[in-house]
């Protein structure tokens, strides 16, 4: 795995933490459908499911829930889809698309932000 690749993974681990230490529970990692693409995270949160995407960076001018594009979040809803249909459908809490943002700064810890229902 490349530094790029450690980097990401990392952030994934920081960012189950964070959902598991919120209450969540985690029921998937590096979730693939085919070619299509990769759900970083599948949570419970109640009878919701969360479907997360992590993205994780050092310091620089755009912050990382900048790399969510509208392309990207219409993967990610396509993605879920394909997630439910294999999974038994939808929960009656119906699902969320989230996003976590970790900022590894050269020193000190990690910034990590969690925003609900970004698509």
């Amino acid at each position: 795995m490349n530094a790029t690749g450690a980097l990401g993974r990392y952030g994934e681990e920081l960012a189950a933490r964070l959902l598991i230490e919120i209450g969540m529970t985690i029921l998937a990692t590096n979730w693939r459908y085919g070619r299509i693409g990769e759900i970083d995270i599948v949570a419970q949160d109640g009878d919701t499911v969360v479907v997360c995407e992590v993205k994780t960076r050092r310091p620089g001018p755009f912050g990382p829930l900048a790399a969510v594009t509208p392309a990207k979040a219409e993967r990610l809803r396509h993605l879920a889809e394909c997630w439910l249909h294999q999974h038994g459908g939808a929960p009656p809490g119906g699902m969320r698309i989230d996003a976590i943002a970790v900022v590894l700064p050269r020193r000190g810890a990690p910034l990590i932000e969690h925003v609900r229902g970004v698509a």
